[in-house]
């Protein structure tokens, strides 16, 4: 695996997708959905195999656990940020997501489930880690937002759409093949343990 950063365009296509390997870093231009809301995610399930429920662009498509906010210039809607939050809040909720629109990408902070990873693996997608507390520098690459759906909710919550130009750096944390940065850390804890437990328990000792 090179270290060298790629610079990608996105929807990816499945094949893209499965080129790419745990810790790679990218940079990303093109377009993505994104949303950072517990009801959108719902309607977004509830919308499954509905004809016209939800944005054609959504199949095959890129889509960010992510907030925003932004205003209107010359016609234009700009961004005053964009925030990833965490993906783990929508672990029930992606396994179908992924698979009924056949994602190859989705992102935010965090990782997802086993559940997601699963899905990833089946459909040829990668999961994009954002790293937390980066909104200004993610915030220079969402350069405008395109459209949004469901307006009836909160900005943060709605399902918008944005046009990327240099976004990132995000890591490629969670790829096609079912491998998971996570997953990784999580068995080197659990190796680590029995060790740490042992150490402390040597320590609280009283001296003789």
């Amino acid at each position: 695996m090179s270290d060298a950063p790629l610079r990608l365009t996105l929807p990816l296509t499945p094949e893209q997708a499965r080129s790419l390997e745990v810790g790679q870093i990218v940079w990303l231009d093109g377009t993505v959905r994104t949303t950072a809301g517990f009801p959108t995610h719902k309607r977004m399930v509830e919308g499954l195999g509905v004809p016209g429920a939800l944005p054609d662009d959504l199949r095959g498509g890129t889509f960010f656990h992510m907030g925003s906010s932004c205003r209107e210039e010359g016609g234009r809607w700009l961004p005053n940020y964009v925030n990833p939050t965490t993906s783990t809040r929508f672990d029930a909720f992606m396994p179908d997501i992924i698979r009924g629109l056949g994602l190859t990408a989705t992102g935010g902070k965090g990782g997802m489930g086993q559940g997601c990873v699963d899905a990833l693996r089946e459909v040829g997608g990668v999961y994009f880690s954002m790293p937390g507390g980066a909104s200004p520098l993610l915030s220079e690459g969402a350069v405008e937002r395109l459209s949004t759906h469901w307006d009836d909710l909160i900005e943060q919550f709605r399902l918008a759409r944005f046009r990327l130009e240099g976004f990132g750096p995000v890591t490629v944390a969670i790829d096609a093949h079912g491998n998971s940065l996570y997953a990784t850390l999580q068995d080197t804890a659990r190796a680590r343990l029995p060790g740490i437990l042992q150490k402390l328990a040597a320590e609280r000792q009283p001296p003789e």
